[in-house]
């Protein structure tokens, strides 16, 4: 196996020879260059596994020679060198490309990580490995091709990426694929759901805690953040952070370091950062009810997952793959699905997305008969939108209105009353339906709705449910 090659590119010698020492170390060769054009001359003929560059340099920006290598050496990492505190800097890095960032003065620790984690990805780029998880995004509309490339791509980085979208549209699978696709995969995958853990609880469960270090830490506590060492964190609905763990979270990011509750030191950390909401982060900052300085550490790199209506046209491939799982945990053969079926699940709006489309299917396969899901299975509760997608046949529409749940009458034939009223209606039974799916687990219920505990908490008693 040939010995990993490593360009640094400075114009200090003591920085380089430092590096250089650290590098040998590690069992890899170096080169440097002092300025940009130095840099450009080597990787043209050179094969390089990573380039470490500074972002001060004779004739140039570092940011200018990140662009430079994105276009003409793209398969190789580029970590920046910059100033001790120079956030912005390190963004706009990240944004151009590069693949990580070290402050000075220069931590050996961190540097080795860095060093470490590109050349797997070195590895993984030059044997052509692909996503080593079993996760995968059914599909092939346009929009779903984007965004696997979009995954792809930005599995090589470390920046941090924010994933957006509507809830059930696999926002988290999204960051299992990111996560399964880059130099991490062998690292632990920790999802968080920021809303389902309680305020005072969250400083802990985050970070951990020292045995002591208040009243009911019987035991030292492994934070979660520190578990997904050499991993990536996947902080779902981000949005519901609380201000002041917003502050310490961004403290985490800049620093690449956390303190447990009750310890003196802090230690470093090695962890990727995703995060997702469905909720829109940008007017939350604009309403000052999100950090704006959070908002552009966690949101580097933006990925869209788009919503199921605007993919209709992978329904079908969605709807079997659905239940032939689903069948597999049942231990019964797989139902097909009629056409007239079908051809109800692509024009349904499915404001719940995918997440809904199992729950209709999981019901279906509880109510079908003879090995086929037909229109009365599926027990749709509203008749479905016919602007996109084929239109439905008029027999199709009859059929859908006849099976309609009786307590959920279509739009033509829903009584007169007033509209506060009706919207409360329906909002009762999208919390009942979401918490009898949950089998009441109000979190799980929560989620599924695409809000906080606390606010599902507070409807179901504004609501009367119980």
């Amino acid at each position: 196996m040939a010995v990993p090659l490593v360009l640094i590119v400075d114009d200090e010698p003591d920085l380089v020879e430092l590096v250089t020492l650290t590098l040998s170390r590690m069992n890899v060769n170096a080169q440097s260059a002092g300025d940009v054009a130095g840099a450009k001359k080597l990787l043209k003929a050179t094969r390089f596994d990573l380039c470490l560059t500074d972002m001060r340099l004779p004739d140039g920006d570092g940011l200018d020679l990140v662009e430079w290598m994105n276009a003409h050496t793209p398969g190789v990492p580029c970590a920046v060198i910059t100033a001790h505190g120079n956030v912005e800097s390190a963004v706009r890095a990240l944004k151009l490309g590069a693949f990580d960032f070290v402050s000075k003065p220069l931590d050996i620790g961190v540097l080795r990580r860095i060093v470490s984690t590109a050349l797997k990805l070195s590895q993984t780029m030059e044997s052509g490995a692909s996503t080593r998880t079993g996760t995968q995004l059914i599909g092939h509309a346009p929009t779903m091709e984007r965004l696997r490339e979009m995954i792809l791509r930005v599995a090589r980085s470390q920046a941090p990426v924010h994933i957006y979208g509507e809830s059930g549209t696999g926002k988290e699978l999204v960051a299992r694929m990111i996560h399964g696709s880059g130099p991490r995969a062998e690292g632990p995958f920790v999802p968080v759901n920021c809303g389902a853990i309680p305020s005072e609880l969250m400083e802990s469960e985050f970070f951990g805690h020292k045995r002591g270090s208040f009243t009911g830490a019987v035991t030292d506590k492994v934070g979660l953040i520190p578990s997904a060492e050499g991993g990536t964190l996947f902080l779902d609905e981000v949005a519901d952070l609380p201000l002041h763990m917003q502050v310490k979270l961004l403290r985490v990011i800049q620093e690449k370091t956390v303190r447990p509750i009750g310890e003196q030191r802090e230690a470093p950390i090695d962890v990727r950062i995703l995060s997702a909401t469905h909720k829109n982060l940008a007017d939350l900052v604009a309403q000052a009810k999100f950090r704006e300085d959070l908002f552009y550490r966690i949101n580097v790199i933006e990925l869209r997952v788009p919503p199921l209506r605007e993919r209709s046209e992978d329904v079908p491939d969605l709807a079997d793959a659905i239940v032939r799982r689903l069948s597999r945990r049942l231990g019964m053969d797989p139902p097909t699905l009629t056409p007239a079926a079908l051809s109800v699940l692509q024009n349904f709006p499915f404001p719940g997305n995918v997440r809904e489309l199992e729950n209709v299917l999981e019901r279906a396969l509880a109510l079908c008969n003879q090995g086929r899901i037909d229109v009365g299975d599926l027990q749709l509760r509203a008749v479905p939108r016919v602007d996109t997608a084929a239109p439905l046949s008029p027999e199709v529409l009859a059929q859908m209105r006849a099976t309609a749940a009786p307590n959920h009458p279509t739009p033509e034939t829903a009584p007169s009353a007033p509209l506060g009223d009706q919207l409360e209606d329906v909002e009762r039974a999208a919390i009942v339906k979401a918490l009898e799916q949950a089998r009441y687990n109000k979190t799980a219920a929560a989620k599924a709705l695409g809000m906080t505990f606390r606010a599902l908490r507070y409807r179901i008693k504004k609501l009367g449910i119980e």
